[in-house]
């Protein structure tokens, strides 16, 4: 039987990857592409619904939108919804997901399963992936101040002794420098860990079928896509965001074409499948990024209520209430909010928990007050950190490669949730 390795590269441009392999710095895909060609996806018509936490469920159970109905990240872990590892795992099949995206972990005995930083669900892998994989949780849930703590930095120094590859520790160290002063290597550097751990596991197990998740070109395509030498279009970002010459875009991408050729090499060969879920297109104008410093000590400080604040990616949070009344509440309080005229957070309220996101696309200077019924912040600058500038948007258009069968040339983009079926077929 032929593995199966689906790679799952967050929002990645299928364009961008051409105009990269074309000048010779993506072998692995210039090769893919050439013998296989690629497909296009569709998902969701409402733009509220593409996003990559909606999408990736729909890769992963099957069902649009309408009918898995998981709209936040991190409710798949409780939407008890029957997933594709699960469902071939009941066909005798050993399987592993690592970092699925708003994944249950509900496999009978997963060779391995490590969810992503944002989803609460159980881990199964040795100790000390589980330990490097709480790391990861809190560096992630910190990367806009650029905090990991000392405990954190040990389990991760621990875990890249243990998984990561030898050859690579001289690009781990030019990124953990580079990362000391800007932001985007970073991503560079946990998708490369991510990438390493994936395969250390997989080696190690050999499942029939496994599913990695990387997220890295997603954020860097969002804060540094006019950077990318890809983008033809008016806008550039400015020095002092990041210097000219500097492709983020460029070194992700580079990333995941070694671990495409890596996975391709892999014995036995497996087939490999390649899904972008959707994929991202320059905005129309530059939009701030803003992230709270402090979500639990912010809503204290304007008389919001709730039992406990989780952040989640960039900007967004989820505030649970002690009951529905509380979360009405709190919803009406932050949906108050205005700096400027300018409303700060947009609120999804269900039920007794509220997903929040911060939404005020300005900039944020020392001094700009923020006003709220029967409250007020007189400097926001001092409750929140920047992110970064948007400089991409989500297309609810994806991409879908399969070494293991050549795309029809001109074809329509057929419906997400054919992938899971194409999955099966495999087997």
């Amino acid at each position: 039987m032929t593995p199966l390795i689906l790679l799952e590269l967050n929002e990645v441009n299928f364009e961008f990857v051409e105009h990269y392999a074309r000048r010779g710095a993506l072998p692995a895909f210039a090769r893919l592409f050439e013998r296989q060609g690629y497909a296009r996806t569709r998902s969701e018509d409402v733009y509220e619904h593409v996003e990559p936490w909606i999408q990736w469920v729909t890769v992963h159970t099957g069902k649009r939108f309408d009918e898995h109905r998981v709209f936040r990240l991190g409710d798949g872990a409780s939407a008890g919804l029957a997933q594709i590892w699960e469902a071939l795992e009941r066909k005798g099949l050993k399987v592993g997901a690592f970092s699925p995206m708003n994944a249950r972990n509900a496999a009978a005995n997963a060779a391995f399963f490590v969810p992503d930083p944002w989803t609460r669900t159980g881990v199964s892998a040795p100790a000390l992936m589980h330990a490097a994989y709480d790391a990861v949780c809190q560096a992630v849930g910190d990367n806009a101040e650029g905090r990991i703590t000392p405990r954190s930095a040990a389990s991760l120094a621990a875990g890249l002794l243990a998984y990561s590859r030898p050859r690579h520790w001289p690009r781990y160290l030019a990124d953990a420098v580079a990362g000391l002063s800007s932001h985007w290597p970073r991503a560079v550097f946990l998708d490369r860990f991510l990438a390493d751990c994936f395969l250390r596991l997989w080696r190690r197990t050999r499942p029939d079928f496994a599913t990695a998740f990387f997220n890295g070109a997603a954020h860097l395509q969002h804060h540094y896509l006019f950077n990318s030498a890809a983008y033809g279009g008016p806008y550039r970002n400015p020095p002092w965001y990041l210097p000219a010459g500097v492709d983020p875009v460029l070194a992700i991408y580079r990333l995941y074409d070694g671990l495409l050729g890596d996975c391709l090499s892999l014995e036995p060969r497996p087939r490999v499948m390649i899904a972008t879920g959707l994929h991202q297109d320059p905005v129309d104008e530059p939009v701030f990024y803003w992230r709270l410093r402090d979500h639990a000590a912010f809503l204290r400080a304007i008389g919001c209520g709730f039992a406990r604040v989780e952040p989640r990616m960039s900007r967004d949070f989820l505030v649970v209430c002690g009951d529905r009344a509380q979360a009405a509440a709190t919803a009406a309080r932050l949906a108050s909010g205005r700096a400027g005229g300018v409303p700060l957070f947009e609120v999804d309220s269900r039920g007794d928990s509220l997903f929040v996101t911060l939404a005020y696309p300005r900039e944020i200077t020392a001094g700009l007050a923020a006003a709220f019924d029967g409250a007020g912040i007189p400097d926001l600058a001092r409750e929140t950190v920047f992110v970064a500038l948007k400089n991409g948007h989500h297309n609810g258009i994806g991409y879908f490669a399969d070494s293991g069968e050549r795309a029809a040339p001109g074809a329509a983009p057929f419906p997400l949730t054919e992938l899971w079926q194409r999955m099966l077929g495999a087997f």
